[in-house]
């Protein structure tokens, strides 16, 4: 007799396709130990039926188990639980009823939680998400994506995707990197100049512990990445934040004593400001003075669609003292977490210890599908399809800001993708935040991105990196309603 076929059902919840889903429904089953060895499962016809799906769907996620060893297919007497497939564990799984462990006191080290502004999961059902750093899928290649996915994941391929590079790099991707990428910045590296990382962030990470400890001073933009500052606080290190102005940060105020200094000066974080050429040069001639390291995060360069972008600090540095920060996680998609690193190749060498003392390498498949998705020319096409797209929205939101009459604090003149905003002094923006939210609009509070304990409440981002030009004027219009309303209560 087969199993009985009342057994089976289908996980409304679940995600994938109709067939990986009920895939994984007879693989639980197994797993769970409720369909035992050599049992029979219902025919593909009757299954199909039960399901409402069609019987190629239940036929090829019969096969796809079989081919797994879940199932083994006996000629025209259907389908059985294979006799090697895998076991239920031999005892349940018991969770322990109370812990007479004390956490506070074992835990030697406490960290701070990662930097994460307060967006809803579900930010894409919003309608108007005026939110930073996500991919709108309208725009991203995914059919050349998973078509480099595939090559990646060919036999030809197939000691690249599965090998353990120890602490090296997949050398397509490196030799990409130091051929095609950087000399756009005018970066000429070797391979031993250069290190994958798992982001930007990680990136930031690793320098921070390679080049400081607590006898060391750094100094830090103000406002700037709320996630650089938890990683230099993290390091021990002295933290001098260093205030900005509308060319970014000002070489003259650096403190004297600092040993490493972090900057974004393409688009700086969150102003979207672009530090002027001879102030480059000034903060590198400061840097020979003073005798201090320099780390540029060069995110968005390639989002300059107002203006060709300036030439990269490290392109400008005859002295070495210049670490650089690239990352495709912005223009590729978040989800993708990675970066490089570019840096003298004694830094690089400390840095590649360090890195693989802890993850190794990053994945090398991730690492040759990208290799494939840039020199195919997909990631070109795709950052000229951006371009395009954030100039067109950018036109929009200039004006629906002007039109509502809003006070913009800092926009790039180079492009980017999102505007700094100022509303009246006495307005709270995470309350205002929280308003437009029940209006289904997404902004993003500007006190997180201060050093200070006491930080201004009345500044806030709007990108429009993951919203449409045909919702910008409308969005802008709620949160212009929204200060309105907040500054009569104010007054009245």
């Amino acid at each position: 007799m087969p199993i009985s076929i009342e057994t089976f059902f289908l996980d409304s919840d679940a995600e994938g396709t109709l067939q990986a889903r009920i895939q994984q429904m007879v693989a639980q089953g197994i797993l769970a130990g409720r369909f035992r060895p050599g049992e029979r499962l219902p025919s593909s016809r009757r299954m199909a039926q039960h399901l409402g799906v069609s019987r190629i769907t239940v036929t090829l996620a019969y096969t796809e188990l079989v081919a797994d060893d879940y199932l083994t297919s006996k000629g025209r007497s259907g389908y059985f639980v294979s006799e090697n497939a895998p076991e239920p564990p031999a005892f349940p799984a018991q969770q322990a009823p109370n812990s007479t462990v004390d956490w506070g006191r074992v835990i030697g080290h406490k960290h701070l939680p990662a930097f994460n502004m307060d967006r809803p999961k579900d930010w894409a059902s919003y309608k108007y998400p005026f939110i930073y750093g996500q991919t709108d899928p309208t725009l991203f290649d995914s059919a050349n994506w998973r078509l480099c996915a595939l090559q990646a994941l060919g036999k030809r391929d197939f000691s690249a995707m599965t090998a353990d590079y120890y602490d090296r790099d997949d050398p397509k991707l490196i030799e990409f990197i130091a051929r095609q990428i950087l000399p756009r910045r005018g970066i000429l590296a070797g391979p031993e100049e250069v290190l994958v990382t798992m982001g930007a962030q990680n990136a930031l990470w690793l320098t921070a512990q390679v080049v400081l400890n607590a006898r060391r001073r750094a100094a830090i933009e103000d406002p700037s990445y709320p996630a650089l500052r938890t990683i230099l606080t993290q390091s021990s290190c002295q933290l001098s934040p260093v205030s900005v102005d509308k060319d970014g940060l000002p070489p003259e105020a650096i403190p004297d004593g600092t040993d490493v200094v972090f900057t974004t000066p393409s688009h700086h974080c969150p102003t979207a400001c672009t530090m002027p050429l001879d102030r480059r040069k000034a903060l590198l001639q400061k840097a020979e003075d003073d005798d201090f390291l320099i780390v540029e995060d060069d995110y968005e360069f390639e989002m300059s669609f107002l203006k060709a972008p300036s030439p990269s600090l490290k392109s400008l540095d005859q002295n070495g003292r210049v670490i650089y920060v690239g990352s495709f996680s912005k223009s590729l998609f978040p989800g993708l977490r990675l970066g490089y690193l570019v840096g003298p190749a004694p830094f690089i060498r400390e840095a590649r210890a360090l890195r693989a003392s802890i993850l190794r390498h990053p994945p090398g498949q991730i690492q040759r599908t990208v290799a494939y998705y840039l020199s195919l020319g997909h990631y070109d096409a795709l950052v000229r399809r951006m371009s395009k797209a954030y100039e067109q929205r950018r036109m929009v939101i200039d004006q629906a800001i002007a039109d509502n009459g809003l006070t913009v604090a800092g926009q790039g003149t180079f492009g980017g993708s999102s505007i700094w905003m100022k509303a009246a002094p006495h307005i709270d923006t995470q309350h205002l935040a929280d308003i437009l939210r029940a209006k289904g609009v997404l902004i993003e509070p500007g006190a997180p991105f201060f050093h200070s304990t006491n930080p201004p409440q009345n500044y806030f981002r709007v990108a429009y990196s993951s919203i449409p030009a045909s919702r910008i004027s409308a969005g802008i219009g709620h949160i212009a309603d929204a200060l309105r309303t907040l500054e009569e209560k104010g007054h009245a």
